[in-house]
């Protein structure tokens, strides 16, 4: 971790909100590292879908190709046969 991660990770265990303070914590340092993953995780998932033309390889969108693709009974011999 870089220095300016480890300021923003002290600062932000030096600021818990009230109910994480109420919740308590064993170890707020690492408290504050897993909110501000969590929190660059969301603002990361939130640019890919204001910008969805602009993402690479791994995207998540789902495949279009398939022609039973939402058809329950695909792939399925009895259905159909009454």
């Amino acid at each position: 971790m870089s220095e300016s991660d480890d300021s923003r990770v002290r600062q932000r265990a030096e600021e818990l909100n009230p109910e994480e303070l109420a919740a308590g914590s064993d170890d707020p340092q690492r408290q504050a590292e897993i909110i501000l993953e969590d929190s660059d995780r969301r603002e990361q998932e939130a640019e890919r879908t204001q910008h969805p033309d602009d993402m690479k390889d791994g995207s998540t969108r789902t495949p279009t190709g398939n022609p039973d693709a939402g058809n329950p009974d695909a792939g399925n011999p009895d259905a159909g046969s009454a």
